[in-house]
């Protein structure tokens, strides 16, 4: 058993503090990550809730409810800093992968500190694939904005088909791991190669404006 509420409190307080003595996009950054820790912290209560209501067994919730859950938390404090801050299209960039970053590591220091950090391959997996995983769903919800901006085409339809497509890759990976053998390997390996694919496609559409 951990006290994840407790886990926040330790990393969040010296971030938090931090603030008082940034500026700029460094404060945003490290605001954007905070946030992206809350919304993992609310997303695992909202989960756990369904997932008890509905009497879903734990590959349920992996699959069908967690994806769900988790891409929607995540996309509040972007929309929040993208309608209310008005953050410009490298902004929005550097603000999605704050959020994920955020809610990937804090959902990294729970799951290491309840399965043990002895296991290098687990450590790794943990990083390079679920880690990964929560920064690029984000990302592609970002980079879709910033399409949908220029083609002015940013509606609330817009908003959905971007964050549906989030929580179909989440799922998508979330299934392939669920199985041992050549579908985890799949599942893993998925994250850090949609990584390398979006940050070609970010620089190719960066080289454009």
């Amino acid at each position: 058993m951990i006290y994840a509420e407790n886990i926040l409190l330790c990393i969040a307080i010296p971030l938090a503090v931090s603030l008082l003595f940034i500026r700029g996009n460094t404060r945003r950054y490290v605001g954007a990550f905070l946030s992206g820790m809350f919304m993992c912290l609310f997303s695992a209560y909202i989960s756990s809730f369904l997932g008890s209501s509905l009497a879903s067994t734990a590959e349920e919730t992996s699959v069908f409810l967690s994806p769900v859950v988790e891409e929607l938390m995540k996309l509040l404090p972007l929309l929040f800093f993208m309608i209310l801050l008005e953050a410009e299209d490298t902004m929005l960039t550097m603000t999605a992968v704050a959020i994920g970053t955020g809610f990937a590591t804090y959902e990294n220091c729970c799951q290491i500190l309840t399965g043990g950090a002895e296991k290098i391959g687990y450590v790794l997996i943990r990083g390079f694939a679920v880690g990964v995983m929560h920064i690029v769903s984000i990302l592609t919800l970002s980079i879709w904005f910033t399409m949908a901006k220029r083609l002015k085409v940013f509606t609330f339809p817009s908003i959905v088909v971007g964050v549906s497509t989030a929580m179909i890759f989440h799922a998508l990976y979330n299934l392939l791991v669920s199985r041992p053998g050549i579908s985890s390997a799949i599942g893993f390996v998925l994250p850090p190669l949609t990584a390398v694919i979006l940050f070609l496609f970010y620089r190719k559409l960066s080289d454009e404006c």
